[in-house]
């Protein structure tokens, strides 16, 4: 079964590794739909490091970002098959609205974001920074969007 951490337990685990000489890569999203651009994007995102740690939005936070009729799959769900990806090393589950917390506590070498994103955009770039990593923006598969998924199964 794929492992799912807590955030004590990522926190100890990274630590682990950064020993190690290991070089850290986190990202974060909702990830309620996965679909071919998100694996590309979590590939080229483990390409930037040694280990990649996943952050999973969680299901209230999904609901302030995306609205009430989200996320469509559970926390515990997503963040298990997220977990599943042969690119993901860690994922967890943060409650907080943004992931400025768990990037201040993790140190990232690197965060990557999705091409939808413009560096001043990210409202945890200054946190991945003052932590001594660097913000990586990766680029997105055209016409693959849990949203563009959602609005074609209303469309059928």
């Amino acid at each position: 079964m794929p492992f799912v951490a807590s955030f004590d337990e990522l926190k100890c685990i990274v630590a682990r590794e950064r020993k190690k000489g290991k070089r850290i890569v986190t990202t974060n999203g909702c990830f309620d739909l996965l679909h071919l651009g998100h694996v590309r994007y979590l590939q080229e995102a483990q390409k930037l490091g040694d280990v990649l740690v996943v952050g999973i939005n969680s299901d209230a936070s999904v609901r302030k970002l995306k609205g009430k009729d989200r996320p469509l799959n559970p926390e515990t769900d997503r963040a298990e098959v997220v977990a599943a990806l042969r690119c993901v090393d860690y994922t967890f589950i943060f409650h907080e609205d943004d992931p400025v917390r768990f990037v201040e506590e993790l140190k990232p070498d690197v965060h990557a974001k999705g091409g939808d994103y413009t560096l001043d955009r990210i409202i945890e770039r200054t946190a991945v920074e003052s932590g001594g990593g660097k913000v990586v923006l990766l680029g997105m598969v055209k016409g693959k969007s849990t949203t563009g998924l959602i609005n074609r199964f209303k469309e059928s």
